[in-house]
């Protein structure tokens, strides 16, 4: 476990404090529309965890550091307890945070993850970004022609190169901090650790279309989360709240209001 980062994070309206944390090569800014959404009921919290985004760079991206430095942002604003949202690594370390520390913790929703180790993927689309050379740069569309090998879904690539950003000087800098990443790659892939358990409110959010978060992952939940609910978006991917925000803010904001009404009870 590495030391606690200082997380920078956007904040969004006033009322109980929902945090947000993205998913791998994503920051709080993928989560702007659903954060004003949401704002009209919660404060809203979108973080950029530890070597993406704002957040300073770090070593280590296991979970109970990456849960440490939520710890830290609570404490920090003095928040004794706080909502939770994430979705995919960000998931992961939404439960470390309710699993490490549930007493902070309202409630929980997780976006199409599940607490369990997945074989690592992308590492060669990150090796892809290492590669483009920025000092040759002189606009966005550049890149994003250079990465089209290696990466030939436009879709990820718009994504990726949210993470670009032109310096004071007009150079091209990458938000993320690639080699940190890849360095403890296996850590972002790695399941939450069992034998404990949040027994507060919690819901399970998968897309239909991508098979990240099945129903083989509902006993290992479970295991973890004894009053998860779960609801499955048909017809959408991995991105569960870009493909479909206004389903999305409903169902979370019904959730945070009224968890018992919430999606499906387990078997």
């Amino acid at each position: 476990m590495s030391d606690q980062c200082e997380l920078h994070y956007r904040e969004y309206g006033s009322g109980d404090p929902v945090i947000v944390l993205h998913g791998l090569l994503g920051s709080g800014d993928n989560w702007h529309t659903i954060a004003r959404s949401l704002s009209g009921n919660f404060r809203v919290l979108a973080v950029d965890q530890r070597n993406h985004g704002s957040s300073p760079r770090a070593e280590g991206m296991d979970y109970p550091s990456q849960a440490a430095d939520v710890l830290q942002l609570l404490d920090s604003l003095s928040l004794k307890k706080a909502w939770l949202i994430g979705h995919s690594m960000g998931g992961k370390t939404a439960m470390e945070v309710a699993l490490a520390y549930p007493e902070r913790v309202g409630a929980l929703v997780v976006v199409d993850i599940a607490p369990v180790a997945y074989p690592p993927r992308y590492r060669d689309m990150m090796e892809a970004l290492l590669e483009v050379d920025l000092s040759r740069i002189g606009k966005r569309s550049e890149a994003d022609a250079l990465l089209s090998g290696k990466v030939p879904d436009r879709m990820l690539r718009l994504f990726l190169l949210k993470n670009l950003k032109r310096t004071a000087r007009g150079c091209f800098r990458w938000r993320i901090d690639l080699p940190a990443i890849i360095a403890d790659y296996e850590s972002v892939w790695a399941g939450i650790a069992g034998g404990r358990t949040f027994t507060g409110p919690s819901l399970f959010i998968a897309g239909g279309n991508d098979g990240y978060l099945t129903d083989a992952d509902r006993e290992p939940i479970i295991d973890r989360f004894p009053s998860a609910r779960f609801v499955t978006f048909e017809h959408a991917g991995h991105w569960v709240h870009a493909e479909e925000p206004a389903r999305f803010i409903e169902t979370v904001t019904g959730f945070f209001t009224d968890p018992g009404r919430c999606g499906e009870d387990r078997d």
